[in-house]
């Protein structure tokens, strides 16, 4: 038995020291110390030797065993660095080619615009306000001259939490918010989300306003149109044509909706612009007296402009956009042209 063993040690050391590659090694060691392997079985008849030579050849037969463990695990390092230092070796490398480009992010279109139209306002001496998503009912409506029951409301398919909370339907309720804690006069922008029950190619259930207001003494249209034109040369050129149509806004009068020549034909008329030539663009006008009113200044005194757009709107008709969803469908593919 005692030769045996050492029969099988030597055959292993050589099997082992001639295996080329990882397969011919693993074969080897299958050979020998798998289940059935011949070191495993020559180990379990130590059971039929006699009794006196048992402890003697036992240990033997470990130390063999880890011996020839030993002697596989050390090839199997020796054959894992020379095939790694050949794969090397057999790289073909050309450092001429230039270097794989990084993708980076970019600014979604919608923060693009939102920021060129704040910093329009912010040349022309606005300053930004944000107020809450989550309003409440005064704020988004009574407060802006809409009480309950109007038939304003209809127009806005709001989102209501309780009777008295809602997500808000526009960003005027910062109007209502910065005059009741601020005495005039007043230059300011409303930036933020806005939601309504509505979803199609031109609406999403949430999007982005921009309102903006003034106060101060002897304000009039001729005011608003003033700011309005130079907002509206900035974001597209200055040779765009513009009109005002009358309109209602119960916080308002007069009203007026903003449009400007269809930057798809240039006014001739397409399907873009239902061939009118022309594309809403805003809604302004001057504040009722009785929003003054509801926050403590005195109509007699004072008088301003409000206005409301979408910013989405704007977006579309800067870039040429004809789905508004595709803004919210993250496909990089068209997130990437701006």
């Amino acid at each position: 038995m005692e030769e045996e063993l050492l029969r099988l040690r030597s055959e292993a050391l050589g099997l082992i020291n001639d295996a080329q590659d990882s397969s011919s090694l693993e074969a080897c060691r299958i050979k020998y110390l798998g289940r059935k392997g011949l070191l495993i079985s020559a180990m379990r008849s130590l059971g039929g030797v006699a009794q006196e030579d048992r402890p003697r050849l036992g240990k033997l037969a470990n130390e063999i065993k880890q011996y020839i463990d030993q002697a596989f695990a050390d090839k199997n390092n020796e054959l894992s660095t020379v095939q790694g230092g050949v794969h090397r070796k057999t790289i073909n490398l050309d450092l001429t080619l230039p270097g794989r480009a990084i993708p980076f992010g970019k600014k979604h279109p919608i923060t693009q615009v939102m920021n060129e139209i704040c910093l329009v306002f912010e040349r022309l001496g606005f300053t930004i306000a944000e107020g809450p998503d989550i309003e409440l009912d005064f704020y988004n409506f009574e407060g802006l001259n809409i009480p309950k029951h109007h038939p304003a409301r209809d127009m806005h398919d709001t989102f209501y939490i309780s009777s008295n909370v809602l997500l808000r339907t526009h960003t005027s309720p910062m109007q209502v918010r910065t005059m009741e804690r601020t005495p005039p006069p007043l230059r300011m922008i409303a930036p933020g989300k806005v939601y309504r029950c509505d979803s199609d190619i031109t609406h999403t259930p949430m999007f982005h306003q921009v309102e903006g207001f003034v106060v101060d003494r002897d304000i009039s249209f001729a005011d608003l149109k003033g700011v309005l034109s130079v907002f509206i040369s900035q974001i597209f050129s200055s040779s765009t044509a513009i009109r005002f149509r009358p309109s209602f806004f119960p916080f308002t009068e007069p009203s007026a909706e903003v449009d400007i020549a269809c930057v798809i034909c240039s006014g001739k008329g397409c399907r873009v612009c239902k061939q009118s030539g022309w594309l809403e663009i805003l809604g302004a006008g001057l504040i009722d007296p009785e929003v003054f009113k509801k926050v403590g200044y005195n109509p007699e005194d004072y008088s301003g402009f409000a206005f409301g757009l979408g910013v989405e709107r704007i977006a579309m008709l800067k870039y040429g956009i004809t789905d508004i969803r595709l803004f919210y469908e993250n496909d990089i593919r068209f997130l990437s042209q701006f």
